[in-house]
Order: C-alpha cells, then sequence, then structure tokens
C-alpha cells in the first residue's frame, strides 16, 4: 500500500506547483500592466489679470493744523478767557498778558522819536537860513567889488554841510520810529489771540502764571494753549512697501474708528510722501477727512481699507496649486504630459488665487493641487479641474 500512494502524492505536489506557478505570473502581468498607466492629473491655467484687491490697515488721525501758543515776551498772565474745549475764532482774544518793562521801553522809544524829530526840524531851519543867507550873496556878487569871493564860497559850504546834517538827522528819526513800531508791536504781543478757526485741546496756565517765549534752550517749556483746526482731519496711514504702487490722488477710502463700530467714514487720498521710511518700510500717505460735524477727534486709531492695485497685471494661481517645503515654494507645471517643479515666489492673495513670481507664464498647466508626492519627470495624463474645485488641500 505505501508504495503504491507515494508517485501519487508527488503528482499532485507537482500540478500544484505548477498551478501556483501560473497564478503568480498571471499577477505580475496585471501589476506591470497598472505600474505603466500614466497617472490622471487635474490642471489649472496660470491666469494674468491686475491685482485688484482690499487690505486692511492701522492709520491715525490727526488734526489738519495745530499750532502751540507761546508768548514772544516774557510776561505775567493778566488774564485768560478760554479753556479745554473752547472754540475758537482767528484772530479772537485768548489772554492779556502784562509786561511793565515794555511799557518802559515803549515810552523810552517815543522820547528819543520826538529828540529825532526837533533835531530834524532844527537842522530844516538852519539849512532855510543857510540857503537864503548864500542866495542874497550870490545875487549881490552878480556886482564886482559888492561880495569878496570867499565869503560866497563860505555860505555855499555852510549850505552843503547843513544838507548833510539834515539828512543824517532824517536818517536818525526814521530809526527812532522804527524802535518805537518794533516797541509797539512786541506790546501787541501782550494780546495772545487765536490764530485761525479752531478748538482749544490743552490749557497750561493760569492768571498770574509767568510765561515765556520758547527758546532752544527751553525746548521743554508747556505752551501757554494749543489749538486745533479740527473741522478737517488729516489721516496718515503707513503703507507698506509692497502696496506703495498705484496710488491715486484723489481716490475715496473708506475707514471705521473703534467709538463708531458699526459705522463707515471715508476720506479722500491728498498727499504722498514718496519716501519710505528705511526704519519701518512704510510709506506715510495723507487723507483728508471732512469733519464738519465734529464726530471724529485727532488722536484717534482707526482701521482703513485701503485698495491695493497693481500697475501692470500679474499671474495668479489658485492658492490649493503651490507647494511648500522646507527647500522650496514651487507649483507643478504640466508639460507635454511630464511634471515638472518651477520655483516661484508668492505675492498678494486675491480670493481664492495667489500672484506668483517665477519662470511660469499665462496659459501654463499646473497641478490643481501642489504637492512633493508628485515627483518631476512624472509621466501622467490632464483633465481641467473645476472651477470652485482647485480649492485648498484638506
Amino acid at each position: 500500500m505505501i508504495r503504491m500512494e507515494l508517485p501519487l502524492i508527488l503528482v499532485l505536489g507537482t500540478a500544484l506547483t505548477l498551478c501556483d506557478s501560473c497564478g503568480s505570473n498571471s499577477g505580475s502581468n496585471v501589476s506591470a500592466q497598472s505600474a505603466s498607466a500614466p497617472a490622471s492629473v487635474e490642471v489649472v491655467k496660470v491666469v494674468s489679470k491686475k491685482l485688484s484687491i482690499t487690505s486692511r490697515l492701522p492709520g491715525e488721525l490727526q488734526a489738519y493744523e495745530a499750532v502751540a501758543v507761546f508768548p514772544k515776551v516774557t510776561a505775567y498772565v493778566d488774564s485768560i478767557s478760554v479753556d479745554r474745549g473752547s472754540r475758537v475764532k482767528a484772530g479772537q482774544l485768548m489772554a492779556h498778558l502784562v509786561a511793565p518793562e515794555v511799557a518802559a521801553q515803549r515810552a523810552e522809544a517815543q522820547s528819543k522819536l520826538q529828540a529825532a524829530e526837533a533835531q530834524r526840524a532844527e537842522a530844516e531851519a538852519k539849512l532855510a537860513s543857510d540857503e537864503s543867507t548864500y542866495e542874497r550873496l550870490k545875487s549881490a556878487s552878480a556886482t564886482p567889488g559888492v561880495v569878496a569871493g570867499n565869503d560866497l564860497e563860505i555860505a555855499q559850504k555852510a549850505v552843503e554841510a547843513d544838507r548833510a546834517r539834515l539828512q543824517a538827522l532824517r536818517d536818525s528819526a526814521e530809526a527812532a520810529k522804527s524802535a518805537l513800531k518794533s516797541v509797539t508791536e512786541i506790546e501787541g504781543y501782550l494780546q495772545v489771540r487765536a490764530p485761525f478757526d479752531g478748538i482749544v485741546t490743552e490749557r497750561n496756565v493760569h492768571p498770574g502764571s509767568l510765561v515765556g517765549p520758547a527758546t532752544s534752550n527751553s525746548g521743554a517749556a508747556m505752551p501757554m494753549v494749543r489749538v486745533e483746526k479740527t473741522a478737517r482731519l488729516r489721516l496718515v496711514v503707513p503703507i507698506p512697501e509692497r502696496y506703495a504702487t498705484g496710488i491715486n490722488i484723489g481716490s475715496k477710502v473708506d475707514f471705521s474708528v473703534p467709538a463708531f463700530p458699526s459705522q463707515t467714514f471715508s476720506g479722500t487720498i491728498a498727499r504722498v510722501a514718496h519716501s519710505v521710511d528705511v526704519k519701518t518700510r512704510t510709506m506715510p500717505v495723507e487723507l483728508d477727512v471732512n469733519n464738519s460735524d465734529g464726530r471724529l477727534s485727532s488722536g484717534m486709531f482707526p482701521e482703513v481699507l485701503w485698495p491695493v492695485h497693481r500697475t501692470e497685471p500679474t499671474l495668479f494661481v489658485p492658492t490649493s496649486a503651490v507647494a511648500r517645503t522646507t527647500e522650496a515654494t514651487f507649483v507643478i507645471r504640466v508639460r507635454d504630459g511630464n511634471t515638472e517643479w518651477v520655483n516661484v515666489q508668492t505675492g498678494e492673495l486675491d480670493g481664492k488665487s495667489i500672484e506668483v513670481f517665477g519662470s511660469v507664464r499665462e496659459g501654463d498647466e499646473v497641478a490643481a493641487r501642489g504637492t512633493d508626492e508628485l515627483r518631476p519627470g512624472t509621466r501622467v495624463t490632464t483633465k481641467l479641474a473645476a472651477p470652485d474645485s482647485a480649492g485648498p488641500p484638506k
């Protein structure tokens, strides 16, 4: 029995081995066929358009005009009629100062002017007298022997001297008059008046205070009052360097302030610095804001909805098409059925698209979902992605 079963077992084992070999070869062929089939990749086209977005930037509201009022001379405050919050008109009297030494200087200047005028009048009278004498001698000299030639010459020289002295006294009188005018003007500075229509935002003195002019040695001196024009405000916005193009003078820009969170205000671009601050890499831009209703205040920090424009069109791809690794930022371009990595620099976001700068051109096809798993040189088939399918990768 045993000898008869051994051949049968060997035959069955050989048959099973052959069947296994046949199955293995069949699976290998299927795998090889699957590996050789190119992968299908959704692609999008690189588009060119002008950037037009809105960015939120911080700003600062400033008074259109602001003046720290100092006295012209050292004096005492006799009275002050304004306080913080007072509205003033141009030329309105805000404070009256007293300075006895200024009054003394004016009296002295008046005395000097009067003396100079008296001397001038005396010189004019003497000149008239000497001119009359000279004319009579000159007429008499027409008759020979009546007047000596030397007497006529002396009379002529006296007239010339009188004229020179009179001119000098006239100049002295003018100088005395100018000195009096200067002292009178200084005395006028004892009346402190508003420089323009505005509002008093600061008051630092009271009656009896000793005040003086601001000098280089007293840079920390406090002004008597500070007046600001707030019916019109300046909105100063530090624009980042990358946004410092395409700024249009006269354009309207919206902004909001924390005091009125549900309201939107607007200003007009009026002044551009055209110079970037090397420390902050920003460029100041000023907007004019109408504040005739007085709702806004200088010193507020609004949030500005700044329009960002490019002067020339730039290239855009969906944000999901940009792949990032520790070594590079790139898009995967598909050309002639082969993939290639193209290094790019990214710019501003515009909705679901982002600016790219690099060796890409308008119309290039790039993978809708960039990933470093799709290696360069891979054979792929492409199909255009649906317009809204190229969102951020999950």
